[in-house]
């Protein structure tokens, strides 16, 4: 690793060992951010898998439910049904801090079920239906959310460990060489002042 190249005085000693000081407090920081990071994004990566499995299952029991009521009714009926429902979603942004960051998921507020058509007119089916496609909804907006965070959290931990490496592998190692070569020619000087004080103590002494 080749050293930093400036002038080996006291005074840039002085500034390399602050600097070192200040490079090996960052890795310290940043390194216990990046186990914060990965920690975090673990337990949402699980939180993700989690999901997947919920939504697979409500999947699994809601398209069936849908080609039931088909069955059921026939297309017609459920067209006509289908034009007659009608749903406000509101959907809002929820603040969420994770590891030290912030974010902002979606948030969607089922309204209450209503009947929008006769009895006569829909079956058990339809209300089956209505249910389950519901519950997919929240579980998507979920997914959504998480997925968001996921991906910001994997980047803020490939950026920290970035920084991470440059001061570990680059920045911390040529600046402790700069300090040893500066503090090295420094001692070489100070014992080449000191032979010639010496030398002068001893001539000056044999004039007298």
């Amino acid at each position: 690793m080749a050293k930093l190249n400036i002038a080996p005085t006291k005074s840039n000693l002085l500034s390399i060992k602050e600097q070192l000081s200040v490079a090996e407090d960052g890795y310290d920081l940043l390194e216990q951010k990046r186990e914060i990071l990965v920690m975090e994004l673990m337990h949402m990566v699980e939180q993700v898998k989690q999901l997947e499995q919920k939504i697979e299952a409500t999947v699994q029991t809601a398209y069936p439910a849908l080609k039931n009521m088909l069955m059921a009714v026939g297309g017609n009926q459920v067209e006509r049904i289908s034009h007659a429902v009608s749903y406000d979603f509101e959907m809002t942004e929820k603040p969420v801090t994770a590891a030290g960051m912030q974010f902002n998921t979606i948030d969607v507020e089922l309204p209450k079920r209503q009947l929008f058509y006769s009895f006569m007119d829909s079956y058990a089916d339809t209300d089956e239906v209505m249910v389950h496609f519901f519950e997919l909804l929240k579980l998507l907006t979920q997914m959504a959310s998480i997925r968001t965070m996921v991906w910001r959290l994997a980047n803020e931990v490939k950026k920290t460990q970035r920084r991470v490496n440059a001061l570990d592998k680059m920045v911390i190692p040529q600046t402790r060489e700069t300090k040893v070569y500066i503090e090295s020619v420094l001692e070489e000087r100070e014992r080449e002042n000191v032979f010639v004080l010496k030398n002068l103590k001893s001539r000056s002494a044999k004039k007298e």
